[in-house]
């Protein structure tokens, strides 16, 4: 019996020191979820595409930045109407509030992927790291395999959604 109580005293402590060295205090373990996460194929010659996805945290973050090896640059990106002209343009981060699921996707907001080292296509997986900071200035590294989709899938999530949205009102 001493044994037994002596050696889960011992894997405690084992653990206690482990969460200590590697920091794993309160929004550490509150890891960001990433589901649905794919890219929009491309053709030869085309030096950018976006990259969408579904994030959801249990305590407020903000995406900071992402980055992916199969191109120079990567943005976190808005697009909204002007008056009668859809805009686009680069954001400093994007807000994740606790419990809120934020769709990225054609559209709206999304990841840029420019200067695009090779043609992407249907199939094909893309790595991408989503850099996330929490209130308490913790960082957060999401690694995300995103699947290539083809050119024809922006079109058919937007009609997905147009439909979803289409049978939501009454």
């Amino acid at each position: 019996m001493r044994i037994r109580k002596v050696a889960l005293s011992m894997a405690m402590a084992a653990v206690a020191v482990a969460v200590a060295v590697l920091g794993l205090t309160g929004s550490a373990w509150s890891q960001v979820m990433v589901s649905d996460a794919w890219v929009r194929g491309t053709v030869k010659g085309q030096s950018a595409t976006g990259a969408f996805m579904s994030l959801k945290s249990p305590v407020d973050v903000v995406l900071t930045r992402a980055e992916t090896s199969v191109a120079e640059k990567v943005e976190i990106h808005e697009m909204k109407m002007d008056g009668n002209v859809m805009r686009m343009k680069a954001v400093p981060q994007l807000e994740v509030p606790a419990g809120k699921a934020v769709d990225l996707g054609p559209g709206g907001y999304h990841v840029m992927l420019t200067g695009l080292k090779k043609p992407l296509a249907k199939g094909d997986k893309v790595a991408l790291k989503l850099h996330f900071e929490g209130r308490d200035k913790k960082a957060q590294v999401v690694e995300v395999q995103a699947e290539v989709r083809d050119l024809a899938a922006a079109a058919a999530a937007k009609e997905a959604k147009s439909a979803h949205e289409g049978m939501m009102k009454h």
